[in-house]
């Protein structure tokens, strides 16, 4: 990918993105919807390289960092944390535009601003840490998508060193994500991360965990697990390297959370063997109030999944029914999963949208043919 003919005038802003995954592919299709701009892209994959400019989401590629940061206008860096870190250090002794703006997409602030006010505080460059809190089933470039933080929060950490015209003008870069812009100090962004986002990631792996312990003496296990279990450890499938750095990072806030939920547990488990059916009660009753009182149509710190129900008769082709509706009106799913199917009785099919238009208009045009659907909050 090296020495790669721009397709765009080179007069045109630059942007170089670091790392051509899922949310640095699509961070640059939403600066590219926005903005007239020339984008590199960076990454040690020669075929993600190859992938993001035959989308168009790149106009040249590298390996190498050195040869496309130096006229950079704004660096995104887009990488897992840890190499963060080490990117910042090699970008940082390198020759740079006066007020290139840099900023990173990571789950974890504290160590990255830290190490940005030492870096690129005499440098003439402008770091404001940034966190697009939005996500998808796919991973990899192909999976890129411009519209991927629509209505998301998009957390930005300007740091010491930045001051609001910077701020506003990354917002003017990042524009086209059409993202809710919230600006935190980086100690409040992890404590907040960490307990909607972090803690609730490992408590699902810690789950999936004791499954699969359980599943080498009982194998129907795993059948069973196949219905709501799997659904509320979803996030568990998320990538192992991102969340290693991100415990790594964070564990200053994780440390003092996971002995809060230890606590917790301890007390339930006091409960339980006391037979304390008041109290165990107002546990659950309490919690239950307290999720129902939160906000069902926004997006949060965990990626939304837009699943929607429906009710299907047992008999042949009922199915391709329910999806040729929705091909019909050029209406995408991205999965579709059989809940229940028993003989005499209806099935329930759970389709999944990539985003909360989609699944509306879904729902719209299946009651229209007098489906049976529902969500789940």
């Amino acid at each position: 990918m090296e020495n790669d003919t721009p397709s765009r005038p080179q007069e045109y802003p630059k942007a170089v993105v670091i790392g051509l995954g899922l949310i640095g592919g699509s961070v640059a299709l939403a600066i590219r919807a926005r903005h007239q701009v020339h984008i590199t892209g960076v990454d040690v994959h020669e075929a993600s390289l190859r992938m993001a400019k035959a989308l168009e989401i790149i106009d040249e590629g590298h390996t190498m960092i050195e040869e496309s940061v130096q006229e950079a206008d704004i660096i995104i860096i887009a990488t897992p944390v840890s190499k963060t870190m080490e990117i910042m250090d090699e970008i940082a002794r390198l020759p740079m535009k006066a007020g290139v703006i840099i900023t990173d997409v990571g789950s974890t602030k504290g160590t990255v601003m830290e190490k940005s006010e030492r870096l690129f505080g005499n440098k003439g460059a402008t770091f404001i840490g940034g966190h697009p809190m939005a996500g998808s089933h796919k991973s990899g470039v192909q999976g890129s998508r411009g519209d991927l933080f629509e209505n998301a929060f998009y957390c930005l950490t300007p740091g010491e060193t930045a001051d609001a015209s910077e701020v506003e003008r990354l917002k003017r870069w990042l524009s086209g994500t059409n993202a809710h812009f919230i600006e935190l100090g980086s100690n409040l962004h992890d404590l907040l991360a960490g307990s909607v986002s972090h803690l609730p990631h490992i408590v699902a792996s810690s789950l999936v965990h004791q499954l699969a312990d359980l599943q080498q003496e009982h194998p129907v296990l795993g059948d069973l697990a196949a219905g709501g279990f799997k659904d509320i450890t979803r996030i568990a499938s998320a990538n192992p390297v991102m969340w290693r750095d991100i415990l790594v990072h964070n564990k200053h806030v994780l440390l003092p959370m996971m002995e809060r939920w230890q606590s917790d547990m301890q007390t339930i488990q006091s409960l339980i063997e006391e037979g304390d059916d008041a109290h165990l009660q107002r546990f659950f009753s309490d919690a239950k109030q307290h999720r129902d009182g939160l906000p069902s149509k926004k997006k949060g710190a965990i990626p939304a999944f837009y699943d929607l129900f429906v009710d299907v008769a047992d008999h042949p082709g009922a199915i391709s029914e329910v999806t040729g509706i929705l091909a019909d009106k050029d209406i995408s799913i991205t999965n579709i999963r059989i809940m229940e199917a028993r003989e005499d009785i209806m099935g329930v099919l759970r389709l999944s949208f990539r985003k909360e238009a989609d699944r509306q208009k879904g729902m719209d045009c299946l009651e229209a043919e007098q489906f049976s659907v529902y969500i789940s909050e």
